[in-house]
């Protein structure tokens, strides 16, 4: 048995989640852990001097629990997916490869996880089909007036430039294509990399 852990992160609205999700629905034996469902509670979560919620910080995260998710799947996947409600597909133990998506948009900022991909994908968009985007979406709580320009696209540029100095061998993705062209990108390399895997077995 192998295990495979592919990173997709990138900026708000990027088209994160979608791809993930496309790559689970495609990738055998594979489950989606989402950094968005670490989120801690609202109240627990400070405001800056402006009066923002700082939600785009890794301190508004449970990334503890985050963590104890990812290594519970490393020690046993097959258990891991079950507990999920997954169906495995049938194959020889030395054959089975089982693929972690973990999808965020600070997940290469907090190192103990950026450590653990095998491989990383980030999705760009530009700075006005981004605000277009987020602003078509409903959040709960919803955005105050001028968070986007005050809180969220200053902070996105923050975490890239922290991102972009602790991490290399990320693949970034031009979040415009359409979701057809990205997913078969990101398909085509992850199982080049699964088959490289199933031939260590073999050796």
């Amino acid at each position: 048995m192998k295990t495979l852990i592919i990173g997709v992160g990138g900026i708000t609205n990027g088209g994160k989640s979608t791809l993930a999700k496309s790559l689970h629905d495609r990738v055998p034996n594979s489950c989606v852990i989402a950094q968005d469902s670490y989120f801690k509670e609202d109240s627990e979560v400070p405001e800056d001097d402006n009066g923002f919620k700082q939600y785009d910080t890794l301190d508004a995260l449970h990334m503890d629990k985050m963590m104890t998710d990812v290594i519970s799947w490393q020690r046993d996947p097959e258990s891991f997916l079950k507990q999920q409600g997954q169906n495995l597909q049938c194959q020889s133990d030395e054959k089975k490869v089982f693929v972690l998506i973990v999808e965020g948009f600070l997940i290469f900022n907090h190192r103990p996880l950026n450590e653990l991909f095998n491989r990383r994908y980030f999705m760009e968009i530009p700075y006005e089909v981004c605000k277009i985007r987020r602003r078509s979406r409903v959040y709960t709580p919803p955005d105050p007036p001028g968070y986007f320009n005050g809180y969220v696209w200053p902070m996105y540029l923050k975490n890239r430039q922290e991102m972009d100095s602790m991490t290399s061998g990320i693949v970034c993705l031009d979040g415009l294509k359409t979701k057809e062209e990205l997913l078969a990108t990101v398909c085509k390399e992850v199982n080049q990399e699964i088959e490289k895997l199933k031939c260590e077995e073999t050796v």
